[in-house]
């Protein structure tokens, strides 16, 4: 393979690492959300409150305007917090080694969550924290570091 920049580098390894991390939380947002919101799809509907207001944070039923508009946003943040991870450390091959990685992609969702909570206005929050207690936001979110350091692990292999 030719010599990328180091952008498109970061770019094609944050597409596999954000990948599995959105795939992991959405999965881990889905039994969360049977349990506590009463339908597996509430919290990725509320993503879309960005897009379609407080109507999204109580959607309870699949659709293409509240799930697939908030999977898609879920998965593009994924995407595009896991690249930023890459630009800045994780395109080192130190950083391919599993205990760098988990720390990595700890340190990734833990910035990733100060921005979500207090940097951004309410209305770019995730919005999965109106049907999820505060634990499983912890869950969550730890999800998305293994996510992470699992993503950049693979990226390692497919070099």
């Amino acid at each position: 393979m030719k010599h990328q920049t180091p952008w498109i580098t970061a770019l094609r390894e944050g597409a596999v690492a954000g990948t599995v991390a959105s795939i992991a939380s959405t999965a881990l947002l889905a039994a969360i959300g049977k349990r506590q919101a009463g339908s597996a799809v509430a919290p990725t509907n509320a993503v879309s409150h960005w897009l379609w207001g407080d109507d999204a944070l109580r959607a309870q039923q699949p659709s293409l305007r509240h799930t697939l508009a908030g999977y898609l946003t879920h998965h593009a943040a994924c995407i595009f917090w896991a690249a930023l991870y890459s630009r800045l450390y994780g395109r080192r091959e130190e950083a391919k080694t599993l205990p760098r990685a988990l720390a990595g992609g700890v340190a990734t969702s833990a910035v990733a969550y100060v921005v979500d909570y207090k940097m951004v206005p309410k209305r770019l929050t995730p919005g999965f924290e109106h049907r999820v207690s505060s634990g499983a936001m912890g869950a969550i979110y730890a999800t998305l570091a293994v996510g992470f350091a699992m993503g950049a692990l693979l990226s390692r292999h497919t070099r």
